[in-house]
């Protein structure tokens, strides 16, 4: 890749030219004028409408929440109840509380009460969490600047558990923690185009154990569902996947990591069902790199059954992707990932069509896209895109997986995904939920405010930057959390609010104690 050109200088930190006058000491700065004029760019640079965030946009952004809830609220109400309030309050919670966003702060934060409502709403109440991902998907799938160039991903995430009271809670593998221990997974499919992003389908991943008769009284007391039966991670990508392709949702492009990507089978039905896939696969992933004839042997003697499964019967050996990476003959390309606020990202590239072939299946032909990091570590990549697809368009689909990362992120860091303590399945279906609309909520919010309050094109030459920062969720919630602060109580509410938690606990204990009393036995 060639050197990039140095970014022009500013003539002052400001941007703004200094001015030269000759006195009797000889040339100098004509200071007061200088930082006249730097201090007036310092307040230019600060104007809210350069940024895209006029008065009237900032000011509504509470508005704009309750719109958003109106949009839904047809999601959260039962047959005989209209409980849908509760899950505004949700959102604003979520979207302006820092921490501890369980069932009772929330409520005592922004209703007041002991909460016992809002947890009713959220752990049994009957609403589809599957309705509120319908709503989004019909959201996005109505949205225009979204028809081109989106992205799906497919990736789990873990929390870590105490113990397997929590339902789908087992010891199993933690990505997050790197290692094996008890956790539950939820299996997501997140959404991303340019700077926004937002989760658009999950499900529970429930393990195998959890089916099993040991369980049984378990799953009863949790509310799994009847009907759920035992399915691996893939399976369930697999079902979200075909799932928000047949709501209409847009996208060019599945990205998935290694779990999925391993799997031959996986990325042969997601071609099957007319999907473009980058998918990540391990080191020691086996290619060919030219087509393998395959067939079914010979028979060998008169004893036995005929051979029915196909082999690989020409001579020419399978190759580690890893082996391929360091091939003398592999050709490199360094390319510009993306602008990030440390800088441009680049890394190396090599681009190879390479054919797999899965036990007892026809060769598939795929890319291969090979990155390797200034430190030497190597990632690998397998697309499914057409004979003709521009090594420069390979490389970029095979980049776009970074943005479920963002995703989560944002999810745990600023909206409390990770913050969830209830046991019930019903509970955990509503919270994700939940956290999904609120990062749509501010995926929309970013994306209407860049439509209706462009920003100045000239502030990034006057900060000297390639591209400006794009608004986070963390900003959107600093807005939000200045028109809708979180109320305070006042001495006697508080005091109301302790005595009811005291009473309640000793009622707990009271009931526990009665229920451990043996009747007496008079005899």
């Amino acid at each position: 890749m060639p050197l990039w050109d140095k970014l022009p200088l500013e003539q002052s930190p400001a941007g703004a030219a200094q001015q030269w006058f000759v006195g009797p000491h000889g040339e100098r700065v004509a200071a007061d004028e200088t930082a006249a004029a730097m201090e007036s760019d310092v307040r230019d640079l600060h104007d809210p409408c350069r940024w895209g965030l006029s008065a009237k946009a900032t000011s509504t952004v509470g508005a704009r929440l309750y719109e958003f809830w109106l949009r839904f609220r047809d999601c959260f109400t039962t047959r005989t109840r209209d409980t849908s309030t509760h899950a505004y309050h949700y959102l604003r919670g979520q979207l302006t509380m820092d921490n501890e966003r369980n069932f009772a702060n929330i409520a005592r934060n922004i209703t007041g009460d002991d909460g016992q409502a809002l947890q009713h709403f959220m752990a049994n109440s009957p609403w589809s969490g599957q309705a509120v991902f319908g709503q989004m998907q019909a959201e996005i799938k109505a949205t225009v600047a979204l028809a081109q160039g989106s992205t799906l991903m497919l990736d789990e995430s873990a929390d870590e558990k105490a113990g397997t009271h929590n339902a789908g809670a087992s010891r199993q593998y933690n990505g997050r923690m790197g290692k094996v221990d008890v956790c539950r997974v939820d299996t997501c499919l997140t959404y991303a185009n340019g700077g926004l992003w937002a989760m658009v389908d999950g499900e529970l991943f429930l393990p195998e154990e959890w089916f099993g008769a040991a369980f049984a009284q378990t799953r009863r007391e949790l509310g799994i569902p009847p009907e759920r039966t035992f399915e691996t991670k893939i399976a369930l990508g697999l079902k979200m996947v075909k799932r928000v392709k047949a709501q209409g949702v847009p996208f060019d492009l599945l990205a998935c990591d290694a779990l999925y990507g391993r799997d031959s089978q996986f990325r042969a039905d997601v071609d099957a069902a007319g999907v473009l896939y980058a998918a990540q696969v391990p080191a020691d992933t086996n290619v060919y790199v030219s087509e393998p004839q395959v067939g079914v042997p010979e028979k060998r003697g008169k004893r036995g059954r005929p051979r029915t499964r196909l082999h690989v019967l020409s001579r020419q050996r399978p190759h580690e992707v890893r082996g391929l990476a360091r091939h003398p003959q592999t050709v490199w390309q360094q390319v510009m990932v993306r602008y990030t606020e440390r800088g441009r990202l680049a890394a190396d590239f090599a681009v190879q069509r390479v054919w797999t072939v899965a036990a007892g299946k026809r060769p598939r032909v795929e890319w291969l896209v090979m990155r390797r990091e200034a430190q030497g570590d190597c990632s690998y990549t397998l697309l499914n895109a057409p004979e003709d697809t521009p090594h420069e368009r390979l490389i970029a689909w095979s980049c776009r997986r970074y943005f479920i990362e963002r995703t989560f992120e944002d999810a745990k860091t600023e909206i409390g995904w990770d913050e969830f303590q209830a046991q019930k399945y019903r509970a955990g279906e509503h919270h994700l939920a939940l956290t999904a609309a609120s990062l749509w909520f501010v995926a929309q919010t970013k994306l209407a405010w860049a439509q209706a309050y462009p920003r100045d094109p000239d502030l990034a030459r006057a900060l000297a930057v390639e591209v400006l920062p794009a608004l986070s969720t963390a900003n959107v919630r600093e807005l939000l959390k200045a028109v809708l602060p979180v109320p305070q109580l006042t001495l006697e509410q508080a005091t109301d609010l302790v005595i009811t938690h005291l009473v309640k606990r000793t009622r707990s204990t009271s009931s526990r104690l009665m229920s451990q009393m043996k009747p007496y036995d008079s005899s």
